[in-house]
């Protein structure tokens, strides 16, 4: 049987919203499918229909489908996304108005069951204002077995909505590990969209054009092998860089877990086929644990924040002192108050805005009147009364709730999963009968080191790539590296003590590292350096995009033999 080709048009809630025309008109697809869930998001939902119960799911894929669903059902492609959030029966129903408006027949279908929150006390869960189990494949595979032309999913694992067409396509059976896991890393590199054709990629002077990326395309085989590719005529490209940055995005170490399959994504090799053509194959799969993951959400409080400019001469005591006065002319302190000074600015400068720098303070408390007007009015009152050159990035706000994310754990067979069809059937998916424990891979042997030699202090991403991102309060940094030389370099040198070294807002944390041969890479995990999540806002990259170019740019000794041919030659040692 021929492989199957499967576009993705969506990697979050906010993406490009002509990507879903883009990729029906670019060329031949079998399934078009899109990502729009995130941590983040959940909470964004679940506030959403705390408003109006109705809502809660993602209202931009509403409107692309009413643009594009007479297109998609005259070229036969089906469409499958996790756009129904917190409400995927509400956005079938809102679908299939929009069917008849069109005076069309596509058969509609959803599949439910992830939403665990009315059941969140008895399952041990607490009180979170979100609760979603992450859900497998099957349910789809169940709608697309019932001739579903789009299908719309609640909080499935975001690889789901590419592994269901892939498994309802070839008939594979649920101990098909191999093929699912296969399916599982095509699905994780095309999920989060341009991320896989050059967006966010560590060598992006490398790629010709880069001016609108096209969207991905997985061509999945019968064995789970498949090759990663975009329509022709499309910004970006598809490398074995671009891949490997994706495969290494917000995972941990070799197994990855799902609910239908723990993949090996340390057995995974990439080939360059031909252009924008990157070849996956050697993935494996295990039995998927017992228990599913379950994405909390809780409203934890209201923060609000003010940046204050210090320009030119004193810059730590400019500083001091607006601290001192805020804190001592605040009538009642918050219950978190947290201070931040980015040194932005450079002596002797020749514009304004590079001799200064940045005075960050943030405040959260669980009553919304104590971070609101009292502080923004303080604030705002020391214009006259603080350090010479005064000034905001902004005024203050009145401050917003923020959430907090953590991950909870179930028994699959507490989790109901159901296929709702076309026709209003309803059928129940049961959790994979075969389950096993989820362990750490045993740490791969390093290779042999390089003997010594000479070597230059220079960045590390000289020679390294790097993808980082969020996973609740943790952060993961994938570092990888282009050929076998490098590849020994690396794994002998970046340990976790020299991370924390080169990261110095890592030294305290626990941090686990992980290698990843195969893709001549390490995974690092660092613990808590997001405090609660990417809603809590505790740091100014909440979701931990540019931690890895942070540490591309620090200096490390690497040998001369490994850096590309430049005319440097200082710090020679």
């Amino acid at each position: 049987m021929s492989s199957v080709r499967i576009g993705n048009c969506s990697g979050f809630y906010g993406d490009r919203v002509s990507a879903m025309r883009e990729m029906l008109e670019g060329g031949e697809l079998d399934y078009l499918t899109g990502d729009y869930l995130a941590e983040l998001t959940m909470l964004i939902l679940g506030r959403d229909r705390m408003k109006d119960p109705s809502l809660g799911y993602a209202k931009t894929f509403l409107r692309q489908v009413e643009d594009t669903l007479g297109l998609a059902l005259d070229k036969g492609v089906k469409i499958v996304a996790n756009a129904g959030g917190l409400n995927p029966a509400g956005l079938a129903h809102a679908l299939r108005e929009v069917n008849t408006r069109l005076g069309l027949n596509a058969k509609i279908a959803h599949v439910e069951g992830d939403d665990l929150v009315s059941r969140a006390d008895e399952l041990g869960l607490g009180s979170p204002l979100t609760a979603n189990a992450y859900l497998g494949a099957w349910g789809i595979v169940e709608a697309l077995s019932a001739d579903a032309d789009v299908v719309v999913t609640g909080r499935v694992t975001d690889a789901s909505v590419i592994v269901g067409p892939a498994a309802h396509h070839f008939g594979w059976k649920r101990d098909d590990f191999d093929q699912l896991a296969g399916a599982v890393a095509a699905g994780h590199v095309i999920e989060c969209g341009t991320q896989a054709t050059g967006g966010n990629y560590a060598f992006f002077t490398e790629i010709p054009n880069l001016g609108r990326p096209g969207f991905p395309i997985a061509e999945i085989n019968a064995d789970g092998s498949s090759v990663i590719t975009k329509h022709a005529g499309t910004d970006g490209e598809v490398s074995v860089g671009t891949v490997t940055a994706q495969l290494l995005y917000e995972i941990t170490g070799g197994r990855y877990a799902g609910p239908d399959v723990t993949t090996r994504i340390d057995n995974a090799v990439l080939t360059q086929e031909g252009p924008d053509r990157v070849l996956i194959s050697g993935v494996t799969g295990e039995a998927p644990p017992p228990q599913y993951k379950v994405s909390l959400n809780t409203l934890a409080g209201f923060r609000n924040e003010a940046t204050f400019i210090v320009t030119g001469l004193d810059i730590e005591a400019k500083a001091d002192l607006a601290k001192t006065q805020l804190e001592s002319w605040l009538t009642k302190k918050p219950a978190e108050l947290v201070w931040t000074l980015a040194r932005t600015d450079h002596p002797d400068s020749d514009t304004e805005e590079t001799a200064s720098a940045l005075l960050r303070c943030v405040v959260r408390d669980s009553d919304p009147k104590v971070i609101g007007r009292p502080f923004s009015a303080v604030a705002v009152e020391m214009a006259l009364a603080s350090y010479p050159g005064f000034s905001l990035t902004a005024p203050p706000s009145n401050g917003q709730p923020y959430g907090v994310f953590t991950p909870g754990y179930v028994d699959a067979g507490s989790v109901p999963h159901v296929a709702v069809l076309p026709d209003g059937t309803r059928v129940d998916i049961a959790p994979s009968t075969l389950t096993q424990d989820l362990e750490a891979v045993d740490e791969p042997e390093r290779p042999e080191p390089l003997p010594p030699q000479s070597s230059l202090s220079v960045p590390l991403g000289t020679i390294a790539g790097a993808r980082s991102g969020d996973k609740g309060g943790n952060a993961n940094v994938g570092v990888w590296v282009r050929t076998d030389d490098q590849w020994k370099w690396l794994a002998h040198t970046l340990t976790v003590e020299m991370l924390k070294e080169l990261l110095p807002e890592a030294a305290d944390l626990n941090v686990t590292r992980y290698q990843l041969p195969h893709l001549r890479a390490v995974n690092f995990v660092i613990e808590g350096i997001l405090g609660q999540g990417v809603a809590s806002q505790a740091r100014f990259d909440p979701q931990a995009k540019g931690i890895g170019e942070w540490l591309r740019s620090r200096h490390i000794d690497i040998p001369i033999s490994l850096l590309p041919v430049t005319d440097e030659k200082e710090d020679s040692r």
